[in-house]
């Protein structure tokens, strides 16, 4: 895609979300997703194949039909309270559709199966924007419109995509299908404790959009997408290989690093509301996820991949890819633990 051309599609998909995010009217609400949506698919649709095609399809169908859901809800609101505003949602038809819609966006289970396929049809670049960007203003609405959302069809959710998130990734060997299915995990963490404190939500969708970014980038610089690629990374680059390690365990939610932090804190807030059994049942589900996570860590930094080869590291080219980004991201990723006080006084 030509630069002046991927300039416009991006501050499209930018101003898309950035609508959604300080409009308190549902029309230009609706408006921001629409321009997001459409927006985003060019980009999907970067190395332009077969694959990438059938996942943009797939992508749009399923925002188009979620989008078509949000108005019904939005329209059903209007007529019952006469009102085009976020905050005023009494009646619960009105609430459960919308909030069908918005997970249908961000692939809560049961509406998660295009986030797998979609992310596993588009290249690298294209399925970071898709599982960091894209979550934002479907969240930033949630966050509006909790008070008056189902507690119970949300909890529902929660479990079923914990669930579908821990379950679904055992068995695979393509990273961008692991990050997908572990998007789906973190998304049901995020909506378990929506009804009880939406800020937390706001915490753990930062630090998992930090973590996520950081695996990205990793990957993208080992150019990297499965796990067999991801295992030759040791004799070639060993410290992005440690450093593959710290951010694995820390998307998994291991005690010193950053991805602790916002688990903890849901299990904290879900014992202090009478939910022990959900947060116990959650932190169970999330050994799920640690153990492929622990699966990419053995292939990449804890093994030696067979080599003909004496000697067993290769040869040090320069690499020609920008990783500006990748050390406040890995730095911000594993270790900021020690500032919880901090970081919980600023959400």
């Amino acid at each position: 895609m030509k630069p002046p051309i991927l300039t416009i599609v991006m501050s499209t998909v930018i101003s898309g979300t950035i609508m959604v995010l300080i409009s308190s009217h549902w029309l230009t609400i609706w408006i921001g997703f629409e321009m997001n949506m459409l927006a985003i698919i060019p980009i999907l649709m970067k190395k332009f194949n077969p694959r990438a095609m059938e996942a943009s399809t797939k992508y749009f169908l399923t925002q188009a039909t979620a989008s078509m859901l949000l108005m019904l809800g939005i329209i059903i609101n209007l007529l019952l309270t006469g009102q085009w505003t976020v905050l005023n949602m009494p009646n619960p038809v009105a609430s459960n559709m919308m909030t069908a819609a918005l997970a249908m966006k961000l692939g809560l289970s049961p509406f998660h199966f295009w986030v797998p396929e979609v992310t596993q049809g588009v290249p690298m670049s294209s399925g970071m924007i898709l599982l960091t960007w894209q979550k934002i203003a479907p969240l930033s609405i949630l966050y509006q419109i909790a008070p008056s959302m189902n507690p119970n069809l949300l909890m529902a959710m929660a479990i079923m995509s914990v669930l579908v998130g821990g379950w679904g990734g055992l068995n695979q060997t393509q990273l961008r299908k692991i990050l997908a299915y572990s998007s789906i995990a973190h998304m049901g963490w995020m909506i378990a404790v929506t009804t009880y404190n939406p800020t937390l939500m706001l915490l753990n969708l930062t630090i998992y959009i930090t973590m996520t970014l950081g695996t990205f980038m990793l990957f993208m610089l080992n150019s990297s997408t499965t796990t067999l690629s991801l295992s030759h990374t040791w004799n070639k680059l060993p410290l992005i290989a440690s450093l593959i390690l710290m951010t694995m365990l820390s998307l998994g939610g291991l005690p010193p690093l950053s991805g602790f932090i916002p688990k903890w804190m849901i299990i904290h807030e879900l014992t202090k509301n009478d939910m022990a059994i959900m947060a116990t049942f959650m932190a169970m589900t999330a050994l799920l996820n640690l153990y492929f996570y622990m699966r990419l860590t053995y292939a990449t930094a804890l093994t030696m991949f067979p080599s003909t080869n004496i000697m067993k590291m290769k040869w040090q080219f320069e690499s020609t890819k920008n990783t500006t980004l990748l050390p406040p991201l890995i730095m911000i990723s594993t270790m900021l633990l020690p500032l919880t006080p901090m970081v919980l006084t600023l959400f």
